[in-house]
């Protein structure tokens, strides 16, 4: 079984930093890309950054200079920084991942719990 851990939500004050973690562990042959999604209140869930094996990394405009995604490819493990922080962040953050089981299995999603953020104004 695959199994992704999140850490690193809480609460922050506006224009404040958090750093977000999600391991990936379990029967991994490969994992071709990983990212977070979040999901607000009222809202659809949307990307909010994403980092292939290769290291391209795609970003929300609305994050973008704010926030950075990173990835520990011996470790599995992929990081969002976030950076200047606003009331609008505030939502449930999700780690994504398509894992490869062994070396023929298509690449699958997989989904963390979620860590939730909260920015207060």
């Amino acid at each position: 079984q695959v199994q992704l851990v999140e850490s690193g939500g809480g609460l922050v004050q506006a224009g404040g930093s958090l750093r977000l973690a999600c391991a990936a562990s379990g029967s991994i042959f490969g994992i071709r890309a990983m990212g977070w999604y979040r999901q607000a209140p009222g809202n659809q869930r949307e990307l909010v950054a994403r980092i292939t094996s290769a290291g391209s990394t795609t970003y929300a405009d609305s994050v973008k200079g704010r926030f950075t995604i990173s990835r520990d490819v011996a470790k599995n493990t992929v990081y969002l920084q976030m950076n200047s922080l606003k009331p609008e962040d505030t939502a449930v953050y999700s780690c994504n991942a398509d894992i490869k089981i062994y070396r023929n299995s298509p690449d699958t999603p997989y989904w963390g719990q979620g860590t939730q953020v909260t920015v207060s104004s």
